[in-house]
């Protein structure tokens, strides 16, 4: 299939764009991979503390034989849903590389945080942040500089990206991801969802609530809707970086330990030889715009936005919002999962899954299909699903959906167009995620009531202030302002004001991650408020244009009147607030230099 024309265009710029900067990574890159094994070229005494915790046999065969050593880069810990199946992982994999003659050291741990735990909490404005001290942890973890390859255990919204730009750092390393898989379904989103709206109205209380949120949260696993951490595994199968098809598979599945053993085969595969793929090779500008067709495809997270041009940068490579634009332009959404359908990530498995989608795209032109991967076939082997037959893992070549309601062919789609658009206007650029709204919602014209905190917008809805068609106007949640936290906890009472008839919309330069769900929610403006943006000049009462049809965002104000008005200044209390306690203070040097969210809030260039 001959290469969409918008798809080949955007793949063109970006490398052009990027030549200077990509052409100096893989010089850098190239001159790694070419030293000698760690081991012959330490010192004794570096290649006996390298090794000295390990077993007898598999010491004499990295130091003795040479055989190859993989490092693992786990994000295990027990109080994470998601994570915690990685606990016995290493042993797995350690076993696994004993009988193919090589040899595995955990090379170290990196945080591992959860939004759904902090959401609302000062921890949040340490979360988008958390991204970077992934990386830099992954960067610690490898050191020691005595790996040959990598396995990279992580799962969730900011570990993937972090786990990637780390190991992009190290892109001489072949490297593969190893997910852990979602919880098994529990209570439908759709009625969490709805009980989170209840209790915003008042109409249930705490109990109740809870009960919910513990049928829907009940085990390992990721949660099921395609929020972040669910859109990264996704993101990481059209990349070719995974097992084909691992992404979805329960943690108590039957062969889920079979598919992390053959991760270890795999990046064994890739290590030495004419076969060798180092990651910083693999990943690659066309591996980027196959990661941003999945993102667009399946209506996922908004958060990629940001993400994915810091994993870029981490591998040269510059990519822009004004890429994902023109790629959804031409990208159909093609798959419905929670909040953008009633089906979960389960759902969406069996319907097909990443193998269903990456199929569809290839064959209508819409993919690179002439790309590495960490797999021998290329692109193609990851429109397969993994099942065990006769003990033996094989791939399924996806056919046609059985449920059309969660998954359907680019050819009859939900949408001609991706689920995110790009805003423009004089508040700045911004994003929104429309695969949710209503088509009757995508044009909200309405006054502003400008909050300096979500605090203060929960505490005008309890008091019943927002009863009226609004755009409420959350500024002071940038990357420089706190940390750019998501604001999850405004959907409930969003949504509550919705239900009444009422035209609302939000307009931010925080976070949403796309859980925004019907509610028109222009995120991630930039420049940000504590940057001087425009959002910094609202007032209540000005009126506000929100255009996702023609990706417009404005406020209706006379030019000259919009140019003289002088923009407000953070509050001083609300500063403080921001940047003390929880272990704030410590990130103050990453909130005073990261870049915006449009470059990727990245705090390391």
């Amino acid at each position: 299939m001959k290469l969409n024309s918008t798809v080949a265009a955007v793949t063109e710029r970006i490398i052009e764009r990027s030549a200077d900067t990509r052409k100096a990574y893989l010089a850098q890159i190239d001159a790694l991979a070419q030293r000698k094994p760690g081991v012959e070229r330490m010192g004794c005494a570096n290649v006996a503390h390298s090794f000295a915790a390990m077993p007898s046999d598999d010491k004499f065969k990295v130091v003795m034989e040479r055989a190859p050593n993989v490092g693992i880069v786990t994000a295990y810990n027990d109080m994470l849903s998601a994570h915690a199946p990685y606990q016995h992982f290493p042993d797995v994999i350690k076993t696994e590389a004993r009988k193919h003659g090589a040899t595995a050291q955990v090379a170290g741990g990196v945080p591992a945080m959860c939004d759904g735990i902090t959401q609302g909490m000062p921890g949040m404005e340490l979360s988008l942040f958390s991204r970077d001290v992934i990386a830099m942890s992954t960067a610690v973890s490898l050191s020691h500089d005595v790996f040959d390859a990598a396995l990279m255990l992580g799962v969730c919204d900011k570990i993937v990206p972090g786990l990637l730009i780390g190991a992009l750092h190290f892109g001489h390393l072949p490297t593969v991801f190893v997910p852990a898989g979602p919880m098994t379904t529990g209570l439908a989103n759709s009625e969490k969802s709805h009980m989170r709206v209840l209790a915003a109205e008042g109409k249930v209380g705490r109990k109740e609530l809870l009960e919910t949120e513990s049928k829907a949260y009940h085990g390992q696993g990721t949660c099921t809707f395609y929020g972040t951490a669910n859109s990264n595994q996704m993101l990481l199968e059209a990349m070719g970086l995974h097992v084909p098809g691992s992404a979805f598979i329960n943690p108590g599945n039957s062969f889920r330990e079979e598919l992390t053993r053959e991760a270890l085969r795999t990046v064994l595969g890739i290590t030495k030889g004419q076969a060798f793929t180092p990651i910083g090779r693999l990943v690659d500008e066309r591996c980027i715009v196959n990661a941003m067709v999945a993102l667009l495809a399946t209506g996922g997270s908004t958060n990629h936005l940001i993400h994915w041009v810091a994993v870029a940068r981490a591998a040269g490579i510059s990519i822009n919002w004004d890429d994902f634009c023109s790629l959804s332009d031409v990208v159909p959404l093609v798959a419905r999962v929670y909040p953008n359908g009633e089906a979960d990530v389960n759902a969406f498995q069996e319907a097909g899954g990443p193998g269903y989608v990456i199929r569809e795209m290839l064959d209508n032109g819409l993919m690179h299909e002439d790309v590495l991967t960490v797999r021998p076939n290329g692109m193609r082997e990851f429109t397969g699903i993994p099942a065990m037959e006769n003990n033996k893992l094989v791939w399924n070549v996806a056919g046609p959906t059985p449920d059309d309601s969660v998954v359907r062919p680019a050819t009859a789609p939900f949408s001609q167009n991706g689920g995110i658009k790009v805003m423009r206007g004089n508040l700045g650029r911004s994003v929104i995620k429309i695969s949710a709204v209503p088509t009757d919602l995508h044009i909200i014209e309405a006054p502003a009531k400008v909050f300096d905190s979500q605090e203060a917008l929960l505490a005008a809805f309890a008091a019943g202030e927002l009863d009226h068609d609004v755009i409420c106007v959350v500024r002071w949640q940038g990357p420089h302002a706190n940390g750019m936290p998501e604001l999850h906890k405004l959907t409930p009472p969003l949504k509550a004001l919705q239900s009444k008839g009422f035209d609302v919309a939000l307009v931010t330069d925080g976070r949403m991650s796309g859980a925004s769900g019907k509610i028109p929610a222009a995120i991630h403006v930039s420049p940000e408020a504590a940057a001087g943006g425009p959002l910094a000049k609202v007032r209540d009462g000005d009126l506000i244009r929100l255009d996702a049809i023609n990706g417009e965002l404005n406020v209706l104000i006379d030019a000259t009147e919009w140019a003289a008005r002088e923009p407000a200044r953070m509050p001083q209390a609300q500063r403080s607030a921001n940047s003390m306690g929880i272990g704030r203070e410590l990130f103050s040097g990453l909130r005073h230099n990261v870049t915006s969210a449009e470059e990727g809030a990245c705090t390391w260039l």
